[in-house]
């Protein structure tokens, strides 16, 4: 799926906002199906609708949006945007392991806003094809954070951008056969043999790689 003219769930409890994600969607050639106020609203608009993409702030009553994205993802897999006023490492382990997959720091802007739609949906786009080779679910997490491990070390290594180290990953397991997962675990141990050191997340001050 590509990142144009997707169909966008937006929760955020302040309406100003809302309004302002309706405007600059509108303005990138997307459609805001609904809006949600809370995360209880947001999962309940998301069951009903099934978008293409969700932008969710973290803060939000009854329910805050990490946990909104598990319940999402549990129901249907769908690529999830978090939007907050801040970020620390803590936070960002939490929205790795709620399904989120890519994490923008306000204030947003045209450009970090475009960043993280084409980031997220490059992302679910590989998320499915790892997805078909695992078991279940937790499985298909399990194997993503392998993946990105393996990305994370050919961009280190080979100084190339997120989406041409998963094209390599994806050659060299078509090359020897193997699946993703597989490929990225000879990748990964390889690193560690050679001494590889800690990746660093790809990003920006405003939008943030989710792993």
């Amino acid at each position: 799926m590509s990142g144009a003219g997707l169909r966008i769930v937006v929760a955020d409890d302040d309406q100003a906002m809302l309004r302002t994600y309706i405007g600059l969607l509108a303005s990138l050639g997307h459609r805001v199906e609904a809006t949600a106020q809370s995360g209880r609203e947001l999962v309940d608009q998301c069951h009903a609708l099934c978008p293409d993409l969700v932008i969710s702030d973290y803060k939000m009553p009854d329910m805050d949006g990490l946990a909104a994205a598990s319940m999402i993802y549990e129901q249907a897999p769908t690529p999830v945007i978090m939007v907050s006023g801040y970020s620390d490492a803590e936070l960002i382990q939490q929205a790795q392991d709620n399904h989120v997959l890519v994490f923008v720091v306000k204030p947003l802007s045209v450009h970090s806003l475009t960043s993280a739609i084409d980031l997220a949906m490059q992302r679910y786009g590989e998320f499915r094809l790892v997805r078909q080779e695992a078991f279940d679910l937790r499985q298909t997490l399990n194997d993503r954070k392998l993946v990105e491990q393996a990305k994370a070390v050919l961009m280190r290594r080979a100084s190339v951008d997120e989406r041409e180290a998963f094209q390599r990953v994806a050659r060299f397991a078509a090359e020897e056969r193997q699946s993703l997962c597989q490929a990225a675990q000879m990748i990964v141990k390889v690193d560690r043999t050679f001494g590889g050191g800690d990746s660093p997340t790809p990003g920006n001050e405003q939008v943030e790689a989710v792993r």
